[in-house]
């Protein structure tokens, strides 16, 4: 089994009405899926696990799609969990259980 020095939860919040916001996150789920990294998309985030400077990059990106969708600006709340020497538990680790 792979290990991985983080995971980042991340939910982006465009400024823009309506369903719109559906496009806009759309937008930064595929852009997220597109890395081939371990992604979880649930209802109010997506949880991404991989190397710590990487998923920061991708989190920085990820505030740059909005605007470029269309946003004029853009909010997210992320949460990272970060263990450089042992590692982190893994999306399956944390969720499986609870979706068979």
């Amino acid at each position: 089994m792979e290990k991985f020095n983080a995971s980042l939860a991340i939910q982006v919040l465009p400024s823009v009405e309506g369903e719109e916001v559906i496009r806009v996150v759309d937008e930064v789920i595929a852009y997220i899926k597109a890395t081939g990294l371990n992604t979880f998309v649930g209802p109010f985030e997506t949880t991404i696990e991989g190397d710590f400077d990487e998923l920061m990059d991708i989190a920085k990106e990820c505030q740059k799609i909005c605007i470029r969708a269309g946003a004029p600006s853009v909010m997210s709340y992320m949460k990272v969990a970060y263990n450089p020497n042992v590692g982190v538990w893994s999306i399956d680790k944390k969720v499986t259980k609870h979706h068979q």
